[in-house]
């Protein structure tokens, strides 16, 4: 016996339509890094120095990777257990990169305190 298959043209659904998310969510988004871009810009033209410099610089960066990856990589829309596997190695490394400065900052002041040299 023959089979015949039929052939069922594929029609739209309400799951597979388009685009998944509206154009103004991307328009928001690129507003936002651009005001973030020039936030950053004016860190250098008005001069700050420092601390507050490199803090700002790196706040203002922090926030543009973060939007980048929320909305342009969709990991604001994806599981969980997903979000975690991908933004929790880069936390502990950050973490740890912290702990080896204050370890640093602690070697370097038993070097000066006790031996007389670490410069």
């Amino acid at each position: 016996m023959a089979a015949s298959h039929a052939t069922v043209p594929a029609t739209p659904t309400a799951n597979h339509e388009g685009q998944q998310h509206p154009v103004r969510i991307y328009l928001v988004v690129w507003g936002w890094l651009f005001v973030l871009s020039l936030f950053s810009y004016l860190v250098d033209y008005f001069h700050f120095q420092g601390l507050l410099r490199w803090t700002l610089i790196l706040l203002f960066m922090g926030l543009k990777a973060g939007l980048i990856v929320a909305v342009f990589m969709h990991m604001a829309w994806e599981r969980l257990a997903l979000a975690y596997a991908i933004l929790l190695p880069p936390l502990a490394v950050l973490v740890f990169a912290a702990l080896m400065l204050i370890e640093s900052d602690y070697t370097l002041w038993m070097r000066r305190t006790f031996l007389g040299t670490g410069d």
